[in-house]
This record gives C-alpha cells, sequence and structure tokens, in this order.
C-alpha cells in the first residue's frame, strides 16, 4: 500500500512541475526537454543528446504511437519537459501525452465555426509553455490559456475576427511574462500585426503593426489606402534573444500577392525580418529581403541566432535561409547586412547588391500572357524548421525544387474571398523535386545535399550524435550523417510528414518524435 501512494504521489508531483521563464533561457542546461517551438530561443532546432548517434541510429524502432483525430495537416511540433508532451490536433486542440507511453494524460476540444477562411488549410503547429500555463493559438483567431496539470481553460481572449479571414496557426512563443502570437490571412487582403499578451491574464500588452498607418514609418512605401489590405502577415514561430530583449520574426508578402500595380512602393514591412522589444513591441530594426514582392515570396521563415567571429570579431548574428531562395547572414543587434549566397534555382533576382537590396531581372512580373517564375510560391525554403549544429557548423535546409507559370487576374478586393491578383499552372513535363542541403553556417556554401523524390514538407533536426533526421512526402522519416549526408536508417510511417522532429529523453533514455499522416510517432533505440 505504502509503495503505491509512494508512486500516485510522486506521479502528481512530476505532473505538478512548471515551466518558468528561466528553465527556458537555460534550456541548454536541461537538454533532455524540448521547451519552446524551435527547441530554444535562437531556433537552431538542434538536440545536445548523443545517445542516438550516427553508429547506433541503425537499430531505431518504434516506441509508441498516438492517433489524432484531425484530418487537416498535421504540423505540430511538440514540447516536452517533466514526463509530459503537449501536442496540438488540428484544428485547435490540445492533448497532454505520458512521454513514457503515450497515454493521454487530458485533452483540450475546441468547438471551431463553420467556414473559417482559410487559405492553407486549418492547420496548427504547437503551443507555448509558462510557469503552469499552457498557450494554444486557435484557427478562430483566439489566444486560450490552459492549465498544464489538467487542460481546463483559465483564460480565452479573442485577437481578433476570424469572420475578417484573420486566423491563427503558428504556435505561440513565451518570453518572460509575455505570450507572442503571429496571424495569417495575407491572401484574404488583411492588415499584417504581431501581438504580446500578458501571460497571467491574457489583456494585451503590445501590437505591432506590420503594415504601417498614416504618421507611421514606412507608411509611405504604400500608394494610397493599399497598406490597410497590404499582408505582411506573422505567420511562423520567430526567434528570441533574452540578452537584448529582440525578437525576431519574418514576414509574409503583400497583399494582394501577385499584383503590385495596387500597391506601388517598397511596401514595408512585408517580406522582412524585424527585431521587436520584448518588453515594449517598440521596432529595433527590420530588414526586407524583398521590397516590392510580385511573386508572394513570403519571408515567414525562422530566423536562427548564433553568436561567432565574422572578419576576426565576435559578432551576434542572424541566418536566414529565405524562400526566395537567398540565404543571409545580418547582424542581429543593428540589422546590418553581412552576406547573401544563392542555395537554389531562381530567376527572379540578377543577385543582391552590397546593402541586401536584390537586383531584379523584371522578367517575373505576372501578365496575362503568362510568366515562368523559380521557385514557384511555396518557395525554395517555407515554415518547416532548418537546424544549426555547433558541432558541424553546419545549417541543414530542406529545399524545394518547383516553378510555376503565373497568369494576370482580377485584383479587386472582396472581403472573406481571396485577393492574389493571378492564377497558377504547373510547368508541364516538369518533375519538382526536394533536397536536404548541408549549408556552411558563415557563408552558405553547400557541402552536401541529399536529394528527395518530391518538394519536403518536413524540417530538419540535428542532434549531437550527429544525425539529421527529416522526412518525406511519401512518408519516409530517415535519418543522415551530418558530416556527409550518407543515408543511416529509414522507416516507412505510411503518412506524408508536414511537420518537424523533436528529440527528447525520458527515464535516462533519448527518443525522436515526428507527425506522419495523422499520428504522432516516438522511436528509440531496441
Amino acid at each position: 500500500m505504502k509503495i503505491v501512494l509512494l508512486l500516485i504521489l510522486l506521479t502528481a508531483a512530476l505532473h505538478a512541475q512548471t515551466l518558468p521563464y528561466e528553465r527556458i533561457v537555460n534550456s541548454a542546461r536541461e537538454p533532455g526537454h524540448w521547451l519552446t517551438y524551435s527547441g530554444n530561443y535562437s531556433s537552431h532546432h538542434y538536440s545536445p543528446l548523443a545517445q542516438i548517434n550516427r553508429l547506433n541510429v541503425v537499430r531505431l524502432q518504434p516506441k509508441w504511437i498516438y492517433q489524432v483525430r484531425g484530418r487537416e495537416h498535421f504540423e505540430a511540433m511538440p514540447i516536452v519537459f517533466d514526463g509530459v508532451m503537449y501536442i496540438t490536433d488540428p484544428p485547435s486542440d490540445v492533448t497532454a501525452l505520458d512521454v513514457r507511453t503515450g497515454r493521454p494524460l487530458w485533452h483540450y476540444r475546441r468547438a471551431i465555426p463553420e467556414g473559417i477562411p482559410a487559405c492553407c488549410g486549418q492547420v496548427n503547429r504547437g503551443v507555448a509553455v509558462l510557469d503552469d500555463l499552457v498557450y494554444i493559438a486557435t484557427i478562430d483567431a483566439h489566444l486560450v490559456a490552459l492549465d498544464a496539470k489538467s487542460g481546463a481553460v483559465r483564460w480565452d481572449v479573442e485577437v481578433a475576427d476570424y469572420k475578417q479571414a484573420i486566423t491563427l496557426t503558428a504556435a505561440p512563443l513565451a518570453i518572460k511574462d509575455k505570450i507572442i502570437v503571429g496571424m495569417a490571412g495575407a491572401e484574404y487582403g488583411v492588415r499584417g500585426f504581431l501581438d504580446a499578451y500578458d501571460a497571467k491574464t491574457g489583456r494585451c500588452a503590445w501590437r505591432f503593426w506590420t503594415t504601417p498607418g498614416p504618421g507611421e514609418p514606412g507608411n509611405e512605401t504604400w500608394s494610397g489606402d493599399s497598406w490597410q489590405r497590404g499582408g505582411a502577415t506573422t505567420w511562423v514561430t520567430g526567434s528570441y534573444d533574452p540578452d537584448l530583449d529582440l525578437l525576431y520574426w519574418g514576414t509574409g508578402n503583400p497583399g494582394p500577392d501577385y499584383d503590385g500595380t495596387v500597391r506601388e512602393g517598397d511596401n514595408l514591412y512585408s517580406d522582412s525580418v524585424i527585431a521587436l522589444s520584448g518588453a515594449t513591441g517598440k521596432l529595433k530594426w527590420h530588414f526586407q529581403f524583398l521590397p516590392h514582392d510580385v511573386n508572394d515570396l513570403d519571408s515567414n521563415q525562422i530566423p536562427v541566432l548564433l553568436n561567432a567571429p565574422w572578419q576576426g570579431k565576435p559578432r551576434k548574428l542572424m541566418l536566414f535561409a529565405n524562400r526566395n531562395a537567398f540565404y543571409y547572414v545580418l547582424d542581429r543587434e543593428t540589422g546590418e547586412f553581412l552576406k547573401a549566397t544563392q542555395f537554389t534555382r531562381q530567376n527572379w533576382a540578377k543577385g543582391i547588391d552590397v546593402k541586401g537590396r536584390p537586383i531584379p531581372t523584371n522578367t517575373t512580373t505576372v501578365n496575362a500572357e503568362g510568366v515562368l517564375v523559380y521557385p514557384d510560391d511555396d518557395g525554395s525554403s517555407n515554415w518547416f524548421s532548418p537546424s544549426y549544429s555547433p558541432r558541424t557548423g553546419l545549417f541543414y535546409q530542406n529545399v524545394r525544387e518547383k516553378g510555376a507559370y503565373y497568369y494576370k487576374a482580377d485584383t479587386r478586393f472582396r472581403p472573406g474571398q481571396l485577393y492574389l491578383g493571378a492564377t497558377k499552372r504547373d510547368i508541364p513535363n516538369e518533375e519538382p523535386y526536394g533536397t536536404m542541403k548541408a549549408l556552411r553556417a558563415l557563408t552558405g556554401e553547400k557541402v552536401w545535399e541529399f536529394r528527395m523524390q518530391s518538394p519536403p514538407w518536413c524540417g530538419a533536426l540535428a542532434t549531437a550524435g550527429d544525425v539529421v533526421f527529416s522526412g518525406t512526402m511519401e512518408g519516409d522519416f530517415f535519418a543522415l550523417d551530418a558530416w556527409n549526408g550518407k543515408v543511416l536508417w529509414r522507416f516507412q510511417t505510411g503518412g506524408e510528414i508536414w511537420a518537424n522532429p523533436i528529440s527528447y529523453r525520458s527515464e535516462g533514455k533519448q527518443y525522436v518524435a515526428i507527425a506522419a499522416g495523422s499520428a504522432l510517432m516516438v522511436f528509440g533505440l531496441d
């Protein structure tokens, strides 16, 4: 009886633990956990665990599988700490799982209104956790705080009116006493923003408009009132530097996507990375990768933060593998452009000038006859995570190799309807494919690449065991040698992989988890 009581008390204590901000800041001290969307605030998407390595990864076997109810793309990345895994189930449900067995501890099920406008599916990419609360941003544009022990709703606030085509699909980011939330909907002519909410109460602490209004710096880069429908949405989770208290967030395309004649100018802060004060939301700096985008090449990729020598001096850097086919290195304190390297096929730019501004070819502006564009609007990269390994010094990026033809279409704005300005057709007889590229982090120079049958939607995970994990649209979950790209192991999951793998430790053993099809699969050594 005493043993049973002790086990009950130990289980209760385990599940009662919380995740204070200090633990997230010092995540390197807890390599067995996965505490933020990208593993740490620097978004390395890297696991310091090395129990699974390039010599024994061939022995990986499935340990447990959890089936979700949703039928949308399962894009969630789990949060794992203190014996519990928190996942989202599309469109906006949350489940807490026992990491040892996959047994559900609690569920949060959200009733979703019908008819929500969403260009790319009713998906959700994960939660944030801070102290004793779990946070989910919902497809109907709410931010909800759940009790980490029970799943009970502690508060629920409306971020925006989903009837205006604003949706929330990204995982929130927890910093200090705030929860940062991005939004989607640029294809419907919304006005983009990034929000911060008080973690305890749900009160909005600040909002930064990514299409500036009259009197705000950058408004002059929009002709007429086009800023009101200018897009520049914030639909992928960003990064954070606690020492500088700076948030780094990528922004999406201007609206309408393909017709620049109704929005003359550079269209700030679309296709940019913005650096904001975490405390106030004030803009510290911005860097626009693609002024006046007319090819829907969002910059909603994940900024990767790195401290490293640059030209012989220590520097706080940002690495950014852009959807536009160029790999950038920036100074993350000032936003200064340092370097850009083309890492895959493109035909919209002749190159990048010394200030980081692209030199357009002027051949990809949409017209009635149709224009060929590389990459297509899904980009060379996209929302899926890159990975940086401090052991190899390499940056691992999955790449989509695909072009398309675009034809001018009606650009009239109608609330709740797509606001694009073009139609798209695939290239006849083209066989799109994908690669994982290993790039030198400070130069973007290719070291090796691994070819995939189809353009991928899965992210990369590098580990201290010198293994890189990723997956394919054909359902293969695979492991590569981080140094040379050699295939070490693969497993057929039976479902398309639209997610990012993670790794964690439980009871002294390392595991790797991936969402595939409509199931979360966890692998460990036999």
